[in-house]
Formats: C-alpha cells, sequence, structure tokens
C-alpha cells in the first residue's frame, strides 16, 4: 500500500562561515571520504522516502557551493541565506511549495540516522506542533560566573536535553513563529525556540548522541569516526 502521509520538505541553513573551525572554507564544504559535510547531511535526509525536496540556504557570496553535485540536483533548490540562521531558514519557508510538514537541519550534522528521522517523521501523524530529535544531558552542567572562568553554581540536569537537528514542524506555523521572533527581536537559536517564544510546546524525540555538529576542528575526526561505523552499520 501507498504511504499515504503528506510529504515533507527539508530546509538546510548552510550560508554560516563556521569561523571557529579556523579553516579557509566553511565547514560545511570540509571533506569526510568522498563527500563534504553538507553533502553528508543532505543524503541524509533525502534517504528517507517521505522527503520529498531539499532546500539549502547559502551565502550570497558562496565560492563553493556551484562546484558540488547537489547544485544540478533535481530534489534540490538553492536559495540565498540570510546574516542569521532564522533569516536563512524562513527565506527557505518561503519558498516551500506543496507541504504541510518542514524539517530543518543543520548543514554541519553529517551523522544522523535513519531510524531517529523517521521516529522524528512519525509525530506528523499525531502532533499538531512538531518536534525534534534531542539527546538527555548525562554530564555535570556548570553555570558560570557572567564574564568570568569561575564557577557559579551546578544545574541540575535533570530533564535537561542537548537540542539536536533535524526538527520538524508545520509549514504555516514555523513561518509565523520565526516572522514574529523576528520581528520583535526574540533571541532564537532553533527553530523550536522560535515556537517557544510563541508559546508552543514541541515534543522531544529521544535520539543517538552521536548526531554530533561538526564546529570544532577535533570534530571533524570524530564525525568521520561515527560516519564509518554508520556506513558499517547500514550495510550489515
Amino acid at each position: 500500500m501507498a504511504d499515504s502521509s503528506p510529504d515533507v520538505i527539508a530546509v538546510v541553513p548552510a550560508a554560516g562561515i563556521g569561523s571557529r573551525m579556523q579553516t579557509e572554507c566553511p565547514k560545511q564544504y570540509l571533506k569526510i571520504g568522498n563527500k563534504t559535510i553538507l553533502e553528508h547531511a543532505v543524503a541524509s535526509l533525502m534517504a528517507h522516502p517521505r522527503v520529498a525536496h531539499v532546500i539549502i540556504a547559502i551565502s550570497p557570496t558562496d565560492n563553493w557551493f556551484a562546484s558540488l553535485p547537489l547544485a544540478s540536483h533535481p530534489d534540490v533548490t538553492v536559495i540565498a541565506g540570510g546574516a542569521q540562521r532564522a533569516d536563512s531558514v524562513l527565506a527557505g519557508l518561503n519558498v516551500v511549495q506543496g507541504a504541510q510538514w518542514v524539517l530543518v537541519h543543520d548543514a554541519a550534522r553529517p551523522c544522523l540516522h535513519q531510524d531517529d528521522l523517521a521516529r522524528l517523521l512519525a509525530i506528523t501523524e499525531t502532533s499538531k506542533i512538531g518536534g525534534i530529535l534531542a539527546a538527555p544531558v548525562r554530564d555535570t552542567m556548570k553555570r558560570g560566573e557572567p564574564g568570568k572562568n569561575l564557577i557559579a553554581h551546578t544545574v541540575d540536569r535533570e530533564d535537561l536535553w542537548h537540542a539536536l537537528t533535524p526538527q520538524l514542524f508545520p509549514l504555516e506555523l514555523l513561518r509565523t513563529c520565526l516572522q514574529r521572533a523576528l520581528d520583535e527581536h526574540a533571541s532564537i537559536t532553533d527553530e523550536a525556540s522560535a515556537l517557544e517564544y510563541c508559546g508552543f510546546h514541541p515534543e522531544l524525540i529521544s535520539a543517538r548522541a552521536d548526531n554530533i555538529k561538526v564546529t570544532r576542528p577535533e570534530d571533524l575526526a570524530l564525525a568521520e569516526f561515527y560516519l564509518t561505523r554508520l556506513t558499517q552499520t547500514e550495510t550489515e
């Protein structure tokens, strides 16, 4: 029987410069094996049959994307991103057509597992708000003194989660919340925070902690290790 679930469009904000990586190109264009981090991230989305199309928001001064096979992929649309993540995501949402739900995924998260993605997409059958992949905090958390490298106090880690991506929301709800948050100059660090700002409570979908975001040089080797294990698991 054919899947009657509505198609999902993915938006990948990839306009950042990734200055913490200390490299000549943005981190999403660093290679793991024979693919860039961005290509790994997009491939993980397109591997699921419900993801009908991927919109990638890049910097207007991007000199790397055009050389990738993604640039001519029939299921990929590239647009100009904005100054901030929220601006890039909103630009992507404004060109989405034919979908009720939108996935937003970090361009620098190449290690997404298909089982996590499937469990996130499954909430479209029961939720009107959406949700995010997240991992429970395992480490002891410290709050620092403002402006100082000193411990203020230990933070209770119970009910604390690391927010991951993809994050999945109804298209119109996410667009409305992001636009309001931007108009009111709210602090928005991910898509869920825009919904929170507007009074909504997205679901937390427990996911694997190895869905890491490559932000520092040491993350690259770790992502390569995880991707190698992931590939081996999927081929067994």
